[in-house]
């Protein structure tokens, strides 16, 4: 994806804050442990979490997610604070840095219906605001290929094992992180300099 970060706009349809100290977004782009890197790096996400979502068994592990048997995701779960940041910034994000979403069933190396784009809201406003988004970058002709993002409800979400979890801090020099995560890291710090945590 060679679409600058800059060329995208912001949601002209947002989620409101609505007073609630925090809120929970789910989104899949590719491995988990890229797109969970980018968002630890966000002013106003408090936590993040690898895990599985969208698949069709009441279980979910790498072994068998990996094998494509359950139609499962690989997704992240975002806790943030709307008054800081808003769920159409994130989505911003998710488009501009976090993965391509113009490709289906892949990101980079990965190959596999588990890599797919998806954005799973957990209510009205979200999916309104993630329709709307994916409308106005349509319009506003910022990729050159069709968007294949979905948007479903979430059903639900399944931490991912613990050796996931915040994999690309904890190994910076693995080849993987090397090459995937960490250009998309130093990407959000460059463009999204003003929303970065201090000291990340």
């Amino acid at each position: 994806m060679n679409v600058s970060p800059e060329q995208f706009p912001d949601a002209v349809v947002d989620a409101s804050a609505s007073g609630q100290a925090e809120q929970v977004a789910v989104l899949a782009g590719g491995c988990f442990w890229c797109v969970e890197a980018v968002y630890r790096q966000l002013e106003g996400v408090t936590s993040v979490t690898n895990g599985y979502a969208g698949g069709t068994a009441r279980s979910a592990d790498y072994s068998t997610v990996s094998s494509g048997r359950t139609d499962h995701a690989e997704a992240v779960e975002i806790k943030f604070d709307p008054r800081t940041i808003s769920y159409g910034r994130l989505l911003k994000v998710f488009f501009s840095i976090a993965h391509d979403p113009t490709t289906k069933d892949r990101q980079g190396p990965d190959v596999g219906r588990q890599y797919r784009s998806v954005i799973f809201y957990g209510d009205d406003e979200q999916r309104r605001v993630a329709e709307s988004y994916i409308k106005q970058l349509d319009g506003a002709k910022v990729f050159d290929r069709p968007i294949v993002t979905e948007v479903v409800p979430l059903d639900r979400f399944y931490a991912a094992e613990e050796y996931h979890q915040d994999y690309a801090a904890r190994n910076p020099l693995q080849p993987y992180i090397l090459f995937n995560a960490r250009p998309k890291v130093d990407k959000v710090r460059k463009y999204f300099k003003d929303r970065v945590k201090s000291g990340t």
